[in-house]
């Protein structure tokens, strides 16, 4: 029996050493198939980036095209013959990309059709052009409705790849699980041997243990390669969610802001309808009901301006002013506990940046500044000159080297950490408890200032407090004239005299609701439901003193009715409406000059200011 314990004892070591092998080789099966996994996860992906490449160079192509329509100069067709020469090239490495999936490939050879389809009408109306030719409107839609279709036909590729990505993401996720697990076995197996070669023979027990420190480095390895690639997807998602937010925002923001336009009108209305006695149930019913739809209003006006997508009316602002101004607003704001202190640089520059804007960032970083300093505290609002050179541009994305001004929010709070730092400034995230907080609030003004082609920065530290430095460009050139000023008085602008105002929406509930607030103010008012039966009613009527007209509306846009109804009446004024603009009225997110515009929703306070605005301003620019 004793002759035989040393035999049994290097059989169970055999054994086991068996099974580590297997164990081991398992292991790294998994781990080359995991590396499988993510190269389809990356190809994914890189099919998805040239399906967002070539669709927008066909739409650069097409904006391009729309620059030279609309001006015959030539430079704007520069996108539109680069898309000519280069699109069949991407096209095909499209095809090479997707030719392990027949759907796809298939799709990309249907892409390819539309295209030269849609180049091939872009070609035509650049040829009746250059010819001196006119293009009736209606001579545009086929090109609208090829390109709605290129469009749709890219987003159902897109999504087939959405589809690959989450099944592939999904299977590189479970090889991964599988691979730590196979390590723990390994591991555990390892030990298990070094235990029975310990037994054995010192000699054997040093080998073991030699293998385990071998493994051991090999793990720390694959460790250190999990943790580099979940930073990258969690780069790669955060990314994805900000494309996606942007997305979202502008796809829902039009129909979203009808429907409160409806909600806040009518809650308005009802409110200064109600008679003085009646029940008070009713009346605090109506105001929460209102209080309800001015903050899912707020929330949409954040997630545009985080999208970048709000209209802007740049203007030469005086900050110190403007900050000086807020003082006392800010006190009541902030609270007792928070002691507020203003420091005004002298000769500060002109900043070229919407008044109304700004400020509402300011409340939000003096807000955000208060909560970190639930015990009370100290914040500082300063303002200087800065100039920022081409090193400090070449080591932050998105800043251009200059002049600019700048205002500092600076508080004594609990400080952050850099990886709170860091996401500061992404939407929804916040460190506040449920319930206190948004997330929207920063995320609102890093989105404001990058519009505003100017640059924001984060100096924390965890205990020493915040310093937020909003960098806004330097004004050059002539200072502004003084435009209108709002009414002070208690009572609304009413009409002055017999002034009509044609109303023109595509959306009943909202029309009918415009219609009643400007008659309940006086104003005698002419409807219609799209561009068409507007520009008939122009043609009958014999005075119309304003057109208010939505921006978006099917066949005739409310800037094409405008231009085409001011060939008649030169001296009509206008007044836009519309809860998205697309560009219409809006390029680089700033208002067109000269343009009048009155964002959805608006109350009957707004809309009755904005109105009397635009036909007093028009009344001081007649000539004498």
């Amino acid at each position: 029996m004793y002759r035989l314990r040393p035999e049994r004892s290097l059989l169970m070591l055999l054994l086991a050493f068996g099974v580590v092998i297997a164990a081991v080789g398992g292991t790294v099966w998994l781990y080359v198939s995991q590396q499988n996994g993510i190269r389809w996860v990356n190809h994914t992906l890189q099919v998805e980036s040239r399906l967002s490449g070539i669709l927008s160079s066909v739409q650069a192509a097409e904006s391009g095209q729309r620059g030279y329509m609309l001006t015959r100069q030539q430079p704007f067709l520069a996108p539109f013959e680069d898309t000519k020469s280069r699109w069949r090239a991407d096209l095909a490495r499209l095809h090479a990309d997707v030719s392990d999936n027949d759907v796809q490939r298939r799709a990309v050879e249907r892409l390819g059709q539309m295209i030269d389809r849609r180049l091939a009408l872009l070609q035509a109306g650049v040829d009746r052009r250059a010819r001196g030719e006119t293009i009736a409107p209606e001579g545009f839609r086929p090109g609208l409705v090829a390109m709605a279709q290129l469009r749709a036909h890219v987003a159902a590729m897109k999504a087939r790849e959405e589809q690959l990505l989450r099944d592939r993401s999904l299977t590189a996720s479970r090889l991964s699980n599988m691979v730590s697990i196979g390590l723990a076995i390994s591991t555990a197996l390892i030990i298990l041997l070094g235990l029975m070669a310990l037994q054995t023979a010192r000699r054997r027990m040093a080998e073991a243990i030699a293998s385990q420190q071998a493994l051991a480095e090999a793990n720390s390895r694959l460790l250190t390669e999990a943790t580099e690639r979940e930073a990258a997807e969690a780069q790669m998602r955060q990314m994805q969610k900000m494309e996606s937010i942007g997305q979202l925002t502008g796809g829902i923001a039009h129909d979203f802001n009808n429907m409160l336009a409806i909600v806040i009108g009518s809650l308005d209305m009802a409110r200064r309808r109600l008679t003085p006695g009646g029940d008070p149930r009713i009346v605090t019913g109506i105001d929460n009901a209102a209080e309800g739809a001015q903050r899912a209003a707020q929330l949409t006006a954040r997630l545009l301006a985080f999208s970048r997508q709000q209209p802007l009316d740049p203007q030469p602002t005086d900050v110190n002013k403007l900050v000086g101004g807020m003082s006392e607003l800010l006190r009541r704001t902030i609270g007792e506990g928070v002691r507020v202190e203003t420091v005004l640089a002298g000769g500060l520059w002109r900043a070229s940046i919407d008044a109304g804007q700004l400020e509402s960032a300011i409340i939000n970083l003096c807000v955000n500044a208060r909560d970190a300093m639930p015990g009370g505290g100290r914040l500082t609002i300063e303002t200087a000159n800065a100039h920022l050179d081409d090193a400090y541009a070449a080591t932050h994305n998105e800043v251009s080297a200059g002049q600019y001004v700048v205002v500092s929010v600076s508080d004594s709070g609990t400080g952050m950490p850099p990886d709170v730092v860091d996401r500061a400034f992404d939407p929804f995230f916040t460190t506040k408890g449920v319930g206190k907080g948004t997330g929207l609030g920063l995320s609102q003004v890093f989105g404001f200032v990058k519009q505003s082609n100017g640059h924001v920065k984060i100096y924390s530290e965890p205990g020493q407090g915040t310093i937020i430095k909003v960098y806004l460009p330097r004004h050059y050139g002539e200072e502004a004239g003084i435009g209108y000023s709002t009414p002070t008085v208690a009572s609304l602008p009413r009409a002055q005299g017999e002034e009509i105002i044609l109303v023109v929406e595509d959306e009943d509930r909202v029309r009918h609701m415009s219609v009643d607030a400007l008659r309940e103010l006086g104003y005698t008012i002419v409807q219609a439901s799209d561009g068409e039966q507007a520009l008939g009613l122009l043609t009958i009527q014999p005075r119309i003193d304003l057109l208010f007209t939505d921006v978006i509306m099917p066949g005739i846009t409310g800037k094409v009715l405008a231009d085409r109804a001011r060939e008649g009446r030169p001296d009509l004024k206008v007044l836009y409406t519309t809860g998205y603009t697309r560009n219409a009225i809006v390029h680089n997110g700033m208002l067109d000059p000269g343009v009048a515009f009155l964002a959805k929703p608006f109350t009957l306070d707004q809309l009755a200011i904005k109105v009397r605005q635009v036909l007093d301003e028009a009344q001081v620019s007649d000539p004498l």
